[in-house]
């Protein structure tokens, strides 16, 4: 493995996470020019292109018949969004969850999660399911834009001072805008290239598969924007921004790059045994979970973000181990499963129990 391959690894990542700003940057001063509000833009136009790298990495590994990657992107991503981002910003502070967001956001994200399991089963996504999946982040964004309108005061104004931004008044601001969407779009396709491409090649040197790649070092590069967007917004305070942009990337992941890989590509999306047995039931599972910890007091805690680390630390551990099948794989799942397993759902129990009595 020579240093270029490397090199084209850094570079491949940096152009994605510069191609999404752009993109996001352009896409939203032309949409606040038609009259866009900042919370709609945050919603929407922000949460897709933070999912931009995503989009372009599956693709490009569908098309070039790395299936493993595409599918190990987005499942890792979708992994990764939730133990390492939120964990990292729920340490940082604790994070404020909105009731809308738990009532209709978070629902949607499980089900997504839930439904890809459900069409994966039979071992490929065609095109007929990314169909639906594509349909459902369509009827899900208009109903987000429906449902801005309604929104409280305190949240519009939390995402005006995080999103707001001056319309260009001139022809040349316009133009100014849609460049930076073209130079956009255009480093990531070239940074999604770069990315597969050396991503096949450190996968084949370390001897390891190219699900691996795709659900570690793939993944965690292509959620560098989402990494950025949620610890910038909590350290700012604006918590409710950094949980909705997460749980909004994962649908994105699932409906939009998942669904748009499985119809552009001619055969559809195969599915490994591996994911289909452990991955992505993992990533349901860790969907699921966010159900009684999101619940408990509309608040993420810090113990709660420093749990959702340490499955992000157990789950990458897992995975290189079991690839390689290393020896520490059996201490590692004895300790997961009746140490780490165990502590969390007592805890969970207990600040369960704390909420319920509080509320009578």
């Amino acid at each position: 493995m020579s240093i270029w391959v490397i090199g084209q690894l850094v570079v491949g990542l940096i152009l994605l996470v510069v191609g999404a700003e752009g993109l996001i940057r352009g896409a939203s001063k032309l949409a606040a020019t038609v009259g866009i509000s900042s919370l709609v833009i945050g919603l929407t136009v922000v949460a897709f292109g933070t999912s931009t790298p995503e989009l372009a990495v599956s693709l490009q590994s569908e098309l070039q018949g790395q299936g493993d990657i595409a599918v190990g992107n987005v499942v890792g991503s979708s992994i990764f969004n939730v133990l390492l981002v939120l964990g990292i910003a729920a340490t940082i502070t604790p994070l404020l969850v909105s009731k809308q967001l738990l009532r209709f956001d978070l629902p949607i994200m499980v089900g997504a999660s839930i439904l890809t399991y459900l069409f994966a089963l039979d071992g490929r996504l065609v095109l007929w399911e990314g169909a639906i999946l594509f349909l459902g982040l369509l009827l899900y964004t208009v109903l987000t834009i429906r449902r801005s309108r309604s929104e409280s005061e305190a949240i519009k104004a939390e995402y005006e001072a995080e999103f707001g931004t001056t319309p260009p008044k001139t022809a040349t601001g316009i133009l100014a805008n849609v460049l930076l969407i073209v130079v956009g779009l255009a480093a990531l396709v070239v940074g999604s290239q770069w990315l597969v491409d050396s991503a096949v090649i450190i996968a084949s040197a370390l001897g390891v598969n190219q699900l691996v790649i795709g659900l570690t070092i793939v993944a965690v590069g292509t959620s560098a924007p989402e990494i950025a967007t949620s610890v910038v917004a909590t350290l700012r305070g604006d918590r409710d921004i950094a949980v909705g942009n997460v749980v909004g990337s994962n649908m994105y992941n699932l409906m939009a790059v998942l669904g748009v890989a499985a119809i552009v590509s001619p055969d559809g999306i195969a599915i490994s045994p591996v994911a289909l047995d452990f991955d992505i039931p993992f990533m349901v599972l860790v969907a699921v979970a966010c159900l009684p910890i999101f619940f408990t007091g509309n608040i993420i805690a810090r113990w709660e973000g420093l749990l959702f680390l340490t499955y992000f630390v157990v789950y990458t551990l897992y995975l290189f181990f079991s690839s390689t099948q290393a020896p520490q794989l059996v201490t590692l799942s004895t300790i997961a499963i009746y140490i780490l397993v165990p502590i969390t759902l007592i805890a969970l129990l207990g600040t369960t129990i704390r909420e319920v009595q509080s509320r009578r």
